[in-house]
């Protein structure tokens, strides 16, 4: 049963009690829907951790992908219909071509909307007040095993320059917790594996 699913029932059950005259409080109602608050969030949380079909693109075959299911968003088409029409049809899908070639039907059929959803999180740019982890290998000689290891340092991004992911020069300066300050160079480029993002942001 989907996390839907469960809240539905929740609510059919609200009904019930309230026909066989023995109502629920407010504040039961309440208790019981964060509840169902709590497992949806689990839920997202089991999915957006699961293994994505994403993950097997390149980094260029990636990129053509996402942005092809953007251009078509844009249109308000559905990505996946247009791709199945080609298919169909036989025609060329251009950048997204190889999607047929290299992958076929059942990988396609295989993505769903959280899979998209967490790339376009993760590859969306920087703005302030997005929070972040940074690795100590921004500053010192780190190794996989040895003396100095990777550790992560939570911050908040409080100011962005040059967001232009193709730009080596794009830098972005962050805070951390003490309220020191230090400024990532090349945050789209070499230092892209230096930092993560914290949790989903908000990037409307």
């Amino acid at each position: 049963m989907s996390p839907d699913e469960v809240e539905a029932a929740m609510y059919a059950a609200f009904n019930r009690c309230d026909a066989a005259s023995c109502p629920l409080t407010d504040c039961q109602k309440e208790i019981l829907l964060r509840i169902v608050e709590q497992v949806k969030g689990k839920f997202a949380a089991n999915e957006l951790d699961a293994a994505n079909p994403l993950d097997e693109l390149s980094s260029e075959e990636l990129r053509a992908f996402l942005a092809f299911v953007k251009m078509q968003e844009q249109k308000n088409l559905s990505w996946k219909v247009q791709l199945l029409n080609d298919w169909l049809h036989d025609n060329d899908s251009g950048a997204v071509q190889f999607i047929r070639e290299r992958y076929g039907l059942g990988w396609l059929d295989s993505i769903k909307a959280h899979h998209i959803y967490k790339y376009a999180i993760e590859n969306a740019l920087l703005k302030v007040g997005d929070r972040i982890e940074v690795c100590n290998a921004l500053w010192e000689w780190v190794q996989e095993e040895g003396p100095c290891q990777r550790e992560w340092f939570a911050c908040m991004v409080i100011q962005v320059r040059e967001e232009n992911p193709e730009s080596s020069t794009s830098s972005c300066v962050v805070r951390f917790e003490n309220g020191s300050e230090y400024e990532i160079q090349g945050i789209y480029d070499w230092n892209q594996y230096n930092w993560r993002r914290t949790s989903v942001q908000n990037n409307n």
